[in-house]
């Protein structure tokens, strides 16, 4: 496509846009986004936009047609029951709270201890789950505070339990497991039972019934039941074959569901960290939890430094509550907004409040998506037209047949007033409008808005293979429209494997990173001080003299493995001096700090983080013999030297900075001393190290796939803007050192200094952001979404969620991704690698053109069949085919069609395409092109035989009966082969080779071998319930033959030219006439989700 060609589209869909927001809501064919059948950011759809387009729709069959979607009635429940819940917890701990008070006041000597339980364990799990859940502070210091508690349930609270098979299933039997009941999955039968709800399926059984009854009156059982049963047969078969998709699908839904819930965390059992399920956890675990944690059990925290826990998601307030030891319960279910802190676990499964809540309430993973309500907008578009049809069908054949127009195979009169009987009457009736209601069931195309969750749940497994687990389902299809990918550099684009491979120590550059023995043992110790205090991270010796087991963070791991190196034996380090106060880790201030009393008065401050924000509060240097020296500009120079040159080595800069004081200027009283601003000024540096983090392999290839597809990648790191630029460069987001300029490159703070309008310019040029706050995060993504674009954004982070809620595809890096990160996600990247990023572009692109290919394949079908229906009807009064034949049909092109073609892999054909706009219409210009090419040829051809037919094949030497049925088979049998073949056509709408990747799809290869094996049955073996009677070979190479025609003649069809402009913009000025007045618009109000609408 040329630049000419890609700024002419731009403008068309900014254009039809425009014309959207304008002239409101109309049913459009094409599918194009409008006020009723669009919700562009189902994330932020409000309750009243998704009814309003459930009540525009024309379904037949609610039941089904909405199962995938929000039950809004379930929602209002689940509130309810949450606030039921809440209201009698805190009753219960308000009671408590004023029991407590009256003790004090009256001098009440508390109730004794309850008496221990009998067995094995020396407490039980009510008097747990009691001071848990009741949050009863007094009950805790009866049993000697945590430490009492941990003595009762046999725990080490240093290295937590021992882990033996034999000790974890004895705590699960006393104290239960960390689970919850679920409701169990819907079995076969519950959607046996939905799909019979289809209207026009039990009028067919109505028909079926009377027709069964009446044949067996006048013709007797023997004859008599084929017509009503080969009808009551073939709607059981559509039944049942809907039905079992329909399980096939849920099943795939529940093992995916069963995924979203598993989480993984660290446990510390035997003295190491391990990782485990949040399942696994039992009743005495020492769990460590840091910031963006969920909290997995209620708990009791055993010691913390600012640790803060958002409780919103158990109290409905959502108010940051800090834990300390004098309120040291935790609630399962909340998140760890800040801080970091061990806990033991005191309550697993249905003993917390939120094992009770998920219990309480059955989870709907039901969501509307973009897509699927678009295509309920052009399924009742098209059921309208059927509707309509069908009707019409329905007068002409009932008029004709009590006017004596109607005439049986002899050529005479099937009813005649006053002599035909009333049986006959009513069952000529009856066969009419089975004809016109089956003509409803084809024409209304009930499994098309179906067909998204098919291919949702088809993509969704696969896309598990490929490393991505999809959270929420309007994702999928919404990454085929991204325009750009806002990603992170460290472990996305690198493989965050960390190493320290450069260290500048006590002012000079080692030359290897742990040859520390040329510096004095007072800096080697203050360094090493540092590195141990100052970490979230853990080194762990096992006792056999086995390899040291390092964990943590990649960066905590790479320093950690350092200090050992360079002689740090971390118990000894945690040992020699006392933690003060903690500040953790900033990323908007990009650094953290600890406070040590080291002896009787001396307090040491450790400072680690970004290399020049540290660099910049020193006043002073550590010298290699251990002594302090004031910072001069030359030395100043030097250091920034130092690290300008590690960055443009694509080296992350870590500076180590501390200084001491006196324990006079630490707080005496422990709450103040929470409070303490930790002194960031006039700091020593002692050290900067550069580490090396490798870019990933094939990462350069993925982003040159992003650019050629349309989609432009760029980086936001929290990096040094140098590093940043090296990594750029060496991954292809940035060409050139000539393009790393101002503001292809920029930092952080240049950025949200911007005012709006510029920062929005400003943003479309942008590539890489290096010294970035989650904060411009959020600003650029909002830049660009305001600019037009459709942003996906990666973020591991607490601090990243705002702007992983923004984006319209936030992704969640899996491996080292917050829970809270995750559960602002749409998507979760398991293996935390950008090639995986870029598969799951090619899946919203494949789940888009699959539904293409499908609506391409069955309006064919549908234009195909109604024409020949209504002109056959009209002309002679009856209809070629008949109510059993338009059932196949209908199977043909609703279930096994979508199961063929929604199927389909993705291709690197989908990664030539630009990006599919949010308002494209749904049917395209090439689509239209090959829709009318096929249907017009299957038109033709059968009218031609359904007319001339008799003169043709030479049957005019047969029985008028007889050439009738064998025309007639003819026409039903051309009619279903041309759909097989036509649906090879549809895998490739817009390409030459439609036999391309056809042996990789066995379920399509299955599909048409079926399709065939049955339509064969169903002709040579099946004629007396399908009306048919066998066919010649010579017959059956005319079937083929016309069939086969369908492919040359796609070809052609695909040499004819079509216009950039839809053909929905041309009929725009007609269809304004028919519109509605949108009322909210009118009255100057709009729905959220419609600012969302303008705002794109």
């Amino acid at each position: 496509m040329t630049p000419s060609s890609k700024d002419h589209d731009s403008s068309s869909t900014a254009r039809r846009r425009r014309g959207d927001e304008e002239q409101g809501g109309v049913l459009d064919l094409c599918g194009s986004e409008n006020g009723t059948f669009s919700i562009p950011l189902p994330k932020k759809a409000t309750i009243e936009r998704l009814k309003k387009w459930r009540q525009a729709t024309l379904v037949l069959n609610a039941s089904r047609r909405f199962r995938y979607t929000l039950d809004l009635k379930r929602v209002e429940e689940k509130v309810e029951i949450r606030r039921k819940i809440r209201a009698h917890t805190q009753a219960v701990r308000a009671a408590l709270l004023f029991k407590e008070a009256g003790e004090k006041h009256f001098d009440v000597t508390p109730e004794g201890l309850p008496p221990p339980p009998s067995g094995d364990c020396r407490i039980g799990t009510e008097q747990l789950t009691t001071i848990t859940r009741d949050h009863d502070f007094s009950a805790l210091q009866q049993y000697g505070g945590v430490k009492g508690l941990a003595s009762l349930l046999k725990t080490d609270l240093e290295k937590g339990i021992a882990g033996e098979d034999s000790e974890l299933v004895h705590r699960r039997s006393v104290f239960g497991a960390n689970n919850y009941p679920r409701k169990k999955g819907r079995s076969f039968w519950v959607f046996l039972w939905e799909a019979w709800q289809d209207l026009t399926l039990i009028i067919l059984m109505v028909a079926a019934a009377v027709s069964l009854a009446l044949g067996m009156k006048t013709e007797g059982i023997k004859e008599g039941w084929y017509d009503g049963g080969s009808i009551a047969f073939a709607v059981l078969l559509v039944i049942v074959v809907t039905a079992f998709s329909d399980y096939r699908q849920s099943l795939q839904f529940q093992s995916l569901n069963e995924e979203k819930r598993n989480i993984l965390l660290e446990v510390v059992r035997g003295g190491r960290r391990v990782h485990i399920s949040i399942f696994d956890i039992v009743v005495g675990d020492v769990i460590p939890l840091k910031i963006g944690d969920q909290v997995p059990a209620d708990g009791i925290l055993i010691s913390g430094h600012s640790l803060a826990v958002d409780e919103s998601s158990m109290t409905g307030e959502s108010k940051i509550v800090h834990k300390d030891m004098k309120s040291p319960f935790l609630m399962s279910g909340c998140k760890v907004a800040d801080g970091y802190g061990d806990m033991l676990v005191t309550a697993v499964g249905l003993n917390t409040e939120w094992g009770l809540l998920m219990a309480s309430i059955s989870e709907d993973t039901g969501e509307e998506t973009p897509l699927q309500v678009r295509l309920n907008g052009v399924a009742t578009f098209v059921g309208v037209v059927g509707l309509t049809i069908a009707a019409f069908v329905l007068v002409v054949l009932l008029a004709r047949y009590f006017t004596g127009h109607t005439t049986n195979a002899d050529g005479t009169a099937e009813f005649v007033k006053g002599k035909t009987g009333v049986s006959a009457t009513i069952d000529g009736a009856v066969k009419i409008v089975t004809i016109a209601v089956t003509i409803v069931v084809v024409a209304v195309p009930e499994g098309l808005p179906l067909a998204v969750t098919l291919t949702l749940a088809y993509s969704m497994r696969k896309m598990m293979a490929d490393k991505a687990l999809v959270r929420r389902l309007s994702a999928c299809e919404t990454m085929g429209s991204a325009t750009t990918i806002c990603s992170d550099k460290t472990g996305t684009l690198t493989l965050n494997q960390m190493t320290i491979v450069e260290a500048y120590v006590g002012g000079k550059k080692l030359a290897s990173p742990d040859s520390i023995q040329l510096l004095s043992s007072d800096v080697s110790s203050l360094l090493i001080e540092g590195i141990g205090q100052n970490t979230t991270g853990n080194v762990f010796v096992p006792e056999d003299g086995g390899a040291v087991e390092i964990t943590g963070s990649p960066t905590e791991k790479a320093i950690l493995s350092w200090g050992v190196k360079l002689g740090m034996i971390f118990g000894d380090i945690k040992s020699k001096s006392s933690v003060l106060r903690v500040f953790p880790f900033n990323s908007e201030k990009k650094r953290g700090a600890v406070a040590l009393q080291v002896g009787e008065s001396e307090v040491h401050i450790h400072w680690k983080g970004a290399a020049e924000i540290v660099l910049s509060s020193c006043t002073r240097w550590l010298d290699p013999d251990g002594s302090v020296k004031p910072m001069d500009q030359d030395k100043m120079n030097e250091f920034e030297k130092v690290i300008e040159d590690m960055a443009a080595g694509s080296l992350r800069c870590v500076a180590f900075a501390y200084r001491s004081c006196g324990m006079e200027n630490v707080p005496i009283d422990e709450e103040q001393r929470d409070l303490w601003e930790l002194p960031e000024d006039e700091l020593v540096v002692m050290a900067i190290v550069g580490i090396k983090d490798p870019c990933r392999p094939g990462v350069k290839d993925a982003v040159k796939l992003c650019t050629r597809a349309g989609v432009k990648v760029r980086m936001v790191t929290g990096d040094n803007i140098q590093t940043a630029k090296a990594i750029a460069l060496e991954c292809g987001i940035l060409d050139s050192e000539a393009a790393a300029v101002y503001p292809t490159l920029i930092e952080g703070r240049t950025f949200r200094a911007l005012p709006d309008y510029q920062r929005e310019e400003v943003a479309e040029k942008i590539s890489v952001m290096g010294r970035s706050s989650p904060n411009d995060k959020l600003l650029l993504v909002k830049a660009l979404r305001n600019r037009g674009h459709v942003v996906g954004v990666t973020g591991d982070g607490t601090n990243d969620a705002p702007a992983l809620h923004e984006a319209d595809i936030g992704l969640a890096m899996g491996i080292q991704g917050t829970e809270v990160a995750k559960e602002s996600a749409d998507i979760i990247i398991l293996d935390d690698n950008f090639s995986s990023v870029v598969k799951v572009v090619r899946w919203g692109r494949s789940v888009y053109a699959n539904i293409q290919k499908f609506i391409q394949f069955q309006l064919t079908v549908n234009v195909a069949a109604l024409i020949i229906n209504v002109v056959a009807a009209v002309s002679s009064g009856n209809v070629p085919l008949n109510a059993v034949q338009l059932l196949w049909v209908n199977l043909i092109m609703d279930t096994l069609g979508a199961l063929a073609l929604a199927t389909e892999p993705p291709t690197d054909h989908l990664m030539w395409r630009p990006p599919v706009g949010r308002s494209e219409p749904l049917i395209t210009n090439v689509m239209w092109r090959n829709i009318i090419v096929q249907a017009v040829y299957q038109v033709i051809v059968l009218l031609v035989l359904n007319f001339g037919g008799k003169s043709i094949l030479h049957l005019k030497h047969d029985t008028s009966y007889h050439a009738d049925k064998v025309k007639n088979t003819l026409i039903f049998n051309a009619f279903v082969i041309c759909q097989v073949f036509n649906e090879f056509n549809a895998r490739k709408p817009d390409e030459m080779n439609i036999f391309r990747g056809f042996t990789r799809n066995h379920l399509f290869m299955g599909i048409i071998g079926v399709t065939v094996l049955l339509q064969v049955l169903i002709i040579e073996f099946l004629g007396k319930f399908a009306k048919t009677v066998r066919l010649s070979w010579k017959l059956w190479l005319v079937s083929i033959a016309i069939g086969v025609i369908s492919w040359p003649l796609a070809l052609i069809g695909k040499l004819i030219p079509v216009p950039e402009t839809p053909f929905s913009e041309f009929f725009a000025p007609v269809s304004s006439c028919f519109r509605r007045p949108n009322k909210s618009r009118e009255n100057g109000h709009e729905s959220e989700g419609q600012e969302d609408d303008a705002k794109n």
